[in-house]
């Protein structure tokens, strides 16, 4: 390989290989996949097998991916967990055979302000000067995803900046860092409230709700929809940046947390599986009126039927 590479591994059970395949596959299709389950010394080269290989762990398997120089690894790897974790699939992370906790302080350096429209993301750690009407939104994401680097990031908010009207009530669902709910009340949102599966992005979530001076988002924990409250009343837009198949299953229960011709915005999707996505949210009663794509991203917006 030419140039500077990151090693990226995702470490799980051998019964989830697949799985882990799909997900890593997200970020690069040139993966490495080691998977010593079907090693056998039966063969007539079984004494040519390394003893090493013939010790492994059989019910464990890793899957590596590899990250240009240009690209952040603190925001692929928080993307991987946010993934993972909304399907369900226990894994552990190695960063250039570094456990994840010992990358705690190197990724900083990939991380500069990101220019998105009327939005600026601006690490929490660098000074920053705002142009007039520009709104700075600050991020430390810490194991949460949604620093703004992520191509899934970016498109939600250029589709958020250009459908908020102003005075609406936002649901973010799988909320990551914080960032779009963020991003949205800075815009003009009346309130939002957002939800993670993971305790710890709720955490990180509310730290930079606080921060970025919006203590009044509500963030709280839920699978999903399950956890949402409608005490405040129904929403008038939603965000979502999860996966293709975790946004088909959310989708027939998405309108009754919505108000008539809501506006529902959806990302995470892999360009081949948005077909998949626009079947799910028009068999739930939505009509495509937006889409953005970048590499092999795609965000969609949709408007609720009635």
């Amino acid at each position: 390989m030419a140039g500077t590479w990151t090693r990226l591994t995702a470490k799980g059970e051998t019964k989830d290989l697949d799985r882990i395949t799909a997900v890593m596959s997200m970020v690069d299709n040139g993966l490495m996949i080691e998977d010593y389950s079907d090693l056998s010394t039966n063969g007539m080269y079984g004494e040519l097998i390394d003893e090493k290989l013939l010790a492994a762990d059989r019910t464990k398997v890793a899957v590596s991916c590899f990250l240009p120089e240009e690209k952040h690894p603190k925001d692929t790897l928080a993307f991987l967990r946010d993934r993972f974790a909304a399907l369900g699939i226990p894994v552990t992370f190695e960063i250039e055979g570094l456990d994840e906790e010992d990358w705690a302080e190197s990724w900083k350096q990939y991380y500069q302000p990101i220019p998105l429209g009327r939005v600026t993301i601006v690490p929490a750690w660098q000074s920053y000067t705002p142009a007039e009407g520009e709104v700075i939104v600050r991020m430390d994401p810490g194991m949460a995803f949604g620093t703004g680097t992520h191509e899934t990031t970016r498109l939600v908010i250029s589709l958020l900046e250009k459908h908020l009207t102003g005075g609406e009530r936002v649901l973010d669902v799988g909320t990551g860092s914080g960032i779009l709910s963020i991003c949205a009340r800075k815009l003009g949102a009346a309130s939002c409230a957002a939800y993670d599966i993971d305790p710890v992005a709720v955490k990180v979530a509310r730290d930079n709700c606080r921060e970025n001076g919006c203590p009044e988002i509500e963030v709280g924990e839920s699978d999903l929809l399950r956890g949402v409250s409608l005490a405040g009343g129904k929403f008038d837009l939603c965000l979502a940046n999860i996966v293709a198949e975790i946004l088909c299953r959310m989708a027939p229960d998405l309108g009754g947390y919505l108000t008539p011709h809501a506006t529902v915005i959806v990302s995470g999707i892999v360009a081949d599986k948005a077909p998949l996505v626009e079947d799910a949210m028009t068999a739930a009663g939505f009509t495509r009126i937006d889409e953005l794509a970048e590499r092999d991203w795609v965000a969609l917006a949709y408007r609720k039927n009635d």
